[in-house]
């Protein structure tokens, strides 16, 4: 569901062609060197350097970053600390001649230049393609600049949002020569590519060529849930006065103090992992958990304020450049992701989308949007689609049970799991690099 969760910095900071009918995926085994195993590590680190795919240098790349006005009523009903937002902004990094392009859609709260989109951006561009980066539906840049209704967490709606912004990045770069179109997401971005995918098919705008979902959730409300546990993971001995936090920065503390100097760089988890401060399995988890609560609240905050429902602004409040937003932030870190369904979500679905269904499902409106939502969902499409792939990591501490089943039973060949690597932590391993380009190039 997370986006690359935590740099190593931010750990300190944050404390954060033609494929077989066959049904058998391709499992990546013994020879997969990825050199980390533990998932929660994985998701942490990411990939040493010296393991990564080589990538041109940003200065020799032609990209631009460009603006959309999609959401003109909100340019004054927002408050004035919002205007950076208010008009939808994207990247565009374009080849000197003709080219495929690939759309890259963002993961959970990430905005279009995060790390995870700038490394996939520059994969591509040096492969060939032009490449346009957009933002995930759950980010604040498109809540406010690009989404209608502003409460992300609805596959079919945020997939409508998206597929209007590529056609509004179609039309304002119409004088750019592509001679096909090509779609991937990471997370959150690769479950909503799916639902794009399946979109298109009715609406034609694009007939994307290639479609690659990148560890997305299979069952959206299991990924949700499996992320709000991490935070509850207990990590302190009950006579232990020290809050996690405490803990965490006290252990990070006594290493540099050991080192003689404070020196971070890539490398440092492994390092610290290697040391006598090593960070336990339940104290990674909570910290990727802690990320994950950090993001829900935010996108509590901004749909409840575009939306004016009261539930963390007073409506009646004026917000202004000076007014402080730590209350409110309190306020919204204590509604995880389920209360965030709960709260917002679910009532703006009963209103807008329950009668509108096309799949009738059993069970109550949670199950029903919960399904509806997910990749079971689209369950005939992707089987019977041969041009949408999926990468993921049978580590993946967003899978719920039978996720991984559900995959290779749908996806055939065209599934590619690899034996660990946590959420997205081995993405830019240069093995996986070339697989997702030998995708593309088929």
């Amino acid at each position: 569901m997370c986006k690359r969760l935590l740099t190593p910095l931010l750990l300190v900071l944050s404390l954060l062609s033609t494929f077989s009918l066959s049904s058998q995926a391709k499992e990546v085994s013994t020879d997969y060197q990825f050199p980390l195993h533990s998932p929660f590590e994985a998701t942490i680190a990411g990939t040493p350097s010296a393991l990564r795919p080589p990538l041109p240098d940003s200065d020799n790349i032609h990209q631009h970053d460009y603006t959309l006005r999609l959401r003109p009523e909100r340019e004054h009903s927002l408050p004035s600390n919002f205007w950076p937002v208010k008009t939808f902004r994207y990247r565009l990094a374009s080849q000197k001649g003709p080219a495929p392009l690939v759309f890259i859609i963002a993961g959970t709260g990430a905005h279009y230049t995060s790390g995870t989109m700038e490394y996939l951006k520059k994969l591509f561009y040096g492969a060939g393609f032009h490449v346009a980066q957009i933002s995930s539906p759950t980010s604040y840049d498109f809540m406010v600049g690009a989404s209608p209704y502003a409460t992300p967490g609805y596959s079919p709606q945020d997939a409508f949002d998206l597929y209007a912004v590529m056609r509004a990045i179609k039309q304002q770069q119409s004088n750019l020569e592509v001679t096909a179109w090509h779609l991937t997401g990471y997370s959150l971005g690769g479950l909503q590519a799916a639902f794009v995918s399946h979109l298109d098919e009715r609406e034609g705008t694009f007939n994307f060529k290639r479609v690659l979902l990148l560890n997305p959730p299979v069952n959206l409300y299991t990924s949700v849930s499996n992320l709000n546990r991490l935070v509850h993971t207990q990590v302190l001995d009950e006579q232990d006065p020290r809050t996690f936090y405490q803990l965490m920065l006290d252990k990070i503390t006594h290493y540099f103090s050991s080192k003689g100097h404070f020196n971070f760089d890539e490398a440092v988890l492994f390092e610290l992992q290697s040391s006598s401060q090593k960070l336990t399995s339940n104290e990674l988890a909570m910290l990727i958990g802690s990320v994950f609560r950090f993001a829900a609240a935010d996108i509590n905050f901004t749909s409840d304020l575009i939306n004016r429902r009261g539930m963390i602004t007073p409506i009646q409040k004026r917000i202004y450049d000076g007014t402080s937003l730590t209350p409110y932030f309190k306020k919204a870190l204590l509604c995880d992701f389920e209360c965030y369904i709960e709260k917002q979500l679910l009532p703006l679905w009963r209103v807008h989308f329950k009668d509108k269904m096309s799949i009738r499902s059993k069970g109550s409106d949670l199950e029903k949007l919960t399904y509806a939502s997910s990749l079971y969902a689209l369950s005939g499409y992707l089987k019977a689609n041969h041009k949408i792939a999926v990468m993921h990591n049978a580590d993946d501490i967003i899978l719920g049970p039978g996720d991984l089943g559900f995959l290779k039973q749908h996806f055939g060949e065209r599934a590619t799991i690899y034996p660990y690597g946590g959420h997205l932590g081995n993405l830019d391993y240069r093995d996986n690099a070339a697989d997702i380009l030998e995708f593309f190039h088929e």
